[in-house]
């Protein structure tokens, strides 16, 4: 018979480099979702969260990410994503669209930025315009779409399995 032990807040696994992973947020609703965003890209390593406009993290909730994570806040998202992309980051934005992918077909190119949008009104046509691909994670019941947290924790995720060391 196995013998499990719980072992609470293990050490971090070390990547053997950076991950070259950006994760860029649309104006949000909830700073509850900015937060879990922020402390699910933390654990995945990633080292820099853009957001946009009046969000702000609530440390109770983004943990250690506060400290971890390189956060900037700007007024408006698409002159930070054409910089992102001329410095050579690949755009994808999660959202559910006529041609996206589903995140069970997608290979993440090491230099992404994940590009989430609001809860409620997803990215906007001027944003969807600028990006290189679109995933969606397929939904099998009601409501019709995931959490933007969520969403964005189970595509952070993705990238992790794609690129298990960095």
């Amino acid at each position: 018979m196995n013998q499990f032990v719980h072992q609470r807040h293990k050490t971090e696994s070390r990547l053997k480099r950076s991950r070259e992973l950006v994760v860029a947020c649309a104006p949000m609703r909830s700073n509850v979702n900015v937060s879990s965003i922020a402390r699910t890209a933390s654990a995945c390593a990633v080292e820099r969260l853009i957001l946009i406009g009046n969000a702000s993290l609530i440390s109770k909730i983004a943990r250690d990410s506060v400290s971890e994570l390189e956060v900037s806040i700007h007024r408006t998202l698409k002159p930070v994503l054409q910089k992102l992309r001329d410095d050579g980051y690949r755009l994808v934005g999660l959202e559910q669209t006529t041609n996206s992918t589903s995140i069970h077909n997608y290979g993440f190119t090491r230099r992404t930025a994940l590009v989430v949008g609001n809860e409620r009104t997803g990215l906007k046509a001027d944003i969807l315009d600028i990006l290189d691909d679109v995933v969606e994670i397929p939904v099998y019941g009601l409501p019709h779409s995931f959490n933007a947290a969520i969403a964005a924790s189970m595509t952070l995720y993705e990238y992790c399995r794609q690129f298990p060391n960095g």
